[in-house]
């Protein structure tokens, strides 16, 4: 008996929810599409995310009312820094100054962070390459300032942005208080693909002071990404070393009886160096954070705090909340009048041939959507969903009592015992 409850349970399960153009309740018009059709790609803006499903599920692209396949990429997709530890040869120390080489992988590179046990240091370090031998001073590379302001609390930075190589040997001949031993390796920062492309999702340029920290405060629609706080301060002070927490909270208080959700935290440095110290030039400037996790359905509330301690507050001009730039690419045809269209939280997301095997064209034409706007023909989705999720307490009952039936009926089927002669 239990074995078809079950059965109807499945026959009852929610049926799959099919795309309707009336059930989407905005649009977005793409236009600028190429006449003559081809690879296209529109940026998605924050509107999108604020007003369509989590995961962008119920993104749907018509041309004519017929649905066209298309595929999400973010401009950080494949993307990232793969770290490649790069072993130090020959290292040896003449006229003052410390060299040593590397053996380098046959293919092409750019950064290379070195290993330096040491504190409290300014350095120049020269770089050339040859494909011929290590110690070879072939072609000049540049010259880098590497440091350690530690003591004045400006960071660190041995990174050499070197041009993009191929060279299979690297020379290095450092100027400054290192010795061979505290050069202790190097690793290769290989970068894979080009940096990533951020879109605002958020600026605000008023800043508040509450004590020693310097606070700005946004609300966000749920659903809308945040990948990294960037700090734009004025001019002056032309060095500073300062923290940062970025805190994501829910916008909305919680309902009687409901513990809220804990915020969710990320602290960081912001460091500005433009200086000329031992003789060597310095430049440099971290003014991003990165995002903490967040998600979910609610609004969320992102505050920055920036901790001045006793130096004066720090002059901001913005804060900027930047997610991480994502595109909706697609064959247009010539002809072709497509429209975007979201709102429809049900669907789930539509799996197509062409999301699988294209791979975005550099030579894509970047089209533009228009403003959002309400679908005219849009009216409420009904209510599909099957009778068991619609009542699920009268399912529960019916279980309960087919349990409390097969259990009275496997009572009665027991054996009676016999009263037997004392």
């Amino acid at each position: 008996m239990i074995a078809k409850l079950a059965a109807v349970a499945l026959l009852l399960g929610v049926p799959a929810v099919a795309p309707n153009p009336s059930y989407f309740r905005y649009q977005r018009p793409i236009r600028q599409l190429p006449a003559q059709g081809g690879p296209s790609c529109a940026v998605l803006d924050p509107v999108v995310f604020a007003h369509a499903a989590e995961g962008l599920s119920d993104l749907r692209l018509y041309d004519a009312g017929k649905e066209i396949p298309y595929g999400l990429r973010g401009s950080d997709a494949g993307a990232g820094t793969t770290l490649l530890a790069v072993e130090l040869l020959n290292k040896g120390e003449s006229k003052g100054r410390t060299s040593f080489d590397a053996e380098m992988p046959r293919s092409s590179y750019d950064d290379v962070e070195l290993i330096v046990n040491a504190k409290d240091f300014i350095a120049t370090v020269s770089v050339w390459g040859s494909q011929e031998k290590a110690g070879a001073r072939t072609t000049k590379l540049g010259e880098f300032t590497i440091f350690d302001l530690s003591r004045q609390r400006l960071g660190r930075s041995t990174v050499l942005h070197l041009p993009v190589s191929n060279f299979m040997y690297l020379h290095f001949e450092i100027a400054g208080p290192l010795h061979p031993e505290e050069l202790t390796s190097a690793q290769l920062l290989w970068s894979q693909q080009e940096k990533p492309r951020f879109v605002t999702v958020a600026a605000a340029s008023t800043i508040h002071h509450e004590g020693k920290r310097s606070v700005v405060s946004f609300t966000l629609p749920a659903h809308v990404p945040v990948d990294r706080v960037t700090v734009t301060p004025e001019a002056e002070p032309a060095q500073f070393s300062r923290t940062a927490t970025v805190e994501v909270a829910q916008a909305t208080p919680p309902k009687a009886g409901e513990t809220p959700a804990p915020a969710m935290v990320r602290t960081g440095q912001l460091i500005r160096v433009h200086s000329v110290q031992n003789g060597a030039r310095i430049d440099r400037e971290e003014l991003t954070l990165d995002a903490p996790y967040s998600d979910g359905n609610e609004p969320r509330r992102w505050t920055v705090h920036v901790d001045n301690g006793d130096d004066q507050p720090l002059a901001i001009r913005e804060v900027r909340l930047e997610m991480v730039e994502r595109r909706i690419c697609f064959a247009a045809t010539a002809g072709m009048q497509a429209t975007l269209v979201y709102g429809d939280p049900p669907l789930t997301a539509p799996s197509y041939d062409y999301s699988r095997v294209f791979a975005e064209d550099k030579a894509a034409t970047i089209v533009s959507l228009a403003a959002e706007q309400v679908n005219p023909a849009w009216k409420p989705r009904p209510d599909e969903r099957a009778f068991t999720e619609k009542h699920p307490a009268l399912l529960w009952m019916a279980l309960v009592a087919a349990v409390a039936v097969l259990g009275l009926i496997a009572f009665r089927s027991l054996p009676k015992a016999k009263n037997t002669p004392g």
